[in-house]
């Protein structure tokens, strides 16, 4: 399969296709470029039998992903200018073959729920987890949160949102964000060995299982739509969103009487 991507790697190995988000200078983070590319090189492995696992991971030995860049979106409340993540989300959720994230390093905001959104997820030991979003003026009201709260359950999932906690790879592994924690030196050898025992399984019954796994979060599109396509673009607007984001970024407190106005 040729790979007219610019912004992620495609690579082909027997039943294992491996997709690596190519921006590592800017923490990986994904733009509308890489959302697209992501969901179009998804899509173009769904319609061939080749491939059994998908393998998603990070260019570099510091990022998976930190979360996407907004820059260069059209200034408009309608859908051109909201960050096209549900695309990429979608991708995943929808194609037959199991998904696997292979993280080398931070997965923070977007890209932990890009971890979280992949059928099985792998980790370095030196790996971080972290939702980031409402110190930051920003939320995942969607994949974010109901993903969460499945995989390590609602108390959890809502400390995680409100104090934004810096999980590593092995606290993760105990409360059930992830699967497996392996040395730094051997994720990519373990990555491979991982996807090839799932790659050994009936691609079918697979296939079936995740549909199954998948069939209690239909609702989940329409809500993440709702939330992040249009309450979300409000929110970023707003001088609660403004004044997390500045004080973010110039490291002081926030005024918190710019809240909710």
């Amino acid at each position: 399969m040729s790979t007219p991507y610019e912004t992620i790697l495609f690579a082909e190995d027997g039943p294992i296709a491996t997709i690596t988000l190519n921006r590592p200078d800017d923490g990986n983070m994904f733009t509308a470029q890489m959302c697209l590319e992501i969901r179009d090189c998804i899509e173009r492995v769904r319609n061939e039998t080749r491939t059994r696992v998908i393998v998603l991971t990070g260019a570099g030995d510091r990022f998976f992903c930190i979360g996407g860049r907004k820059e260069g979106l059209p200034d408009t409340k309608l859908y051109p200018g909201v960050l096209p993540t549900l695309e990429m989300y979608e991708a995943i959720d929808r194609i037959q073959k199991p998904v696997i994230a292979s993280v080398n390093g931070y997965a923070v905001g977007g890209g932990n729920v890009l971890q979280m959104v992949c059928d099985l997820t792998i980790a370095k030991e030196s790996a971080v987890f972290r939702q980031v979003g409402p110190m930051m003026g920003s939320f995942d009201a969607g994949y974010g949160t109901w993903y969460l709260e499945d995989l390590i359950g609602k108390k959890r999932a809502k400390e995680l949102w409100y104090r934004n906690p810096r999980i590593p790879a092995q606290e993760a592994l105990a409360m059930g964000l992830i699967n497996k924690v392996v040395p730094d030196d051997r994720l990519a050898e373990e990555t491979r060995t991982f996807a090839l025992e799932v790659a050994d399984r009936g691609s079918f019954a697979l296939a079936s299982v995740k549909a199954a796994f998948n069939a209690r979060h239909g609702g989940v599109g329409g809500l993440a739509r709702m939330a992040h396509d249009l309450l979300l673009r409000q929110y970023l607007d707003s001088d609660e969103s403004h004044e997390l984001r500045d004080s973010f970024a110039a490291r002081r407190g926030p005024d918190s009487s710019r809240f909710g106005h």
